[in-house]
């Protein structure tokens, strides 16, 4: 948790998947790479596995996967659970930047 909270706490958008290894597709990685291509230093994008993070995704409430979050500075702006396409997450992470 204070990890996660160190991660947040930055002065640009944090995109975070919280995503499922046993449910995780090839076309979600492929996405994020995406994202993370085009936004560049601009944003950083993460993804936390919640079998491996159940107290955080617990805290959080996380129950559908995928869940995304958009936070800056340690605040959450932006909250979705299902697939997102990439030019959806790229238009919503610019909107923080």
């Amino acid at each position: 948790m204070t990890k996660f909270g160190e991660l947040i706490s930055i002065d640009k958008p944090v995109l975070i998947d919280f995503y499922s290894e046993w449910d995780e597709a090839e076309t979600s990685i492929d996405t994020l790479r995406d994202v993370a291509a085009a936004l560049g230093d601009k944003a950083k994008v993460i993804k936390i596995d919640i079998n491996k993070n159940e107290v955080l995704a617990d805290a959080l409430r996380v129950k559908g996967n995928p869940t995304f979050m958009i936070y800056k500075n340690g605040e959450m702006k932006w909250r979705q659970t299902g697939f997102q396409d990439a030019n959806t997450l790229i238009g919503l992470v610019q909107q923080y930047v």
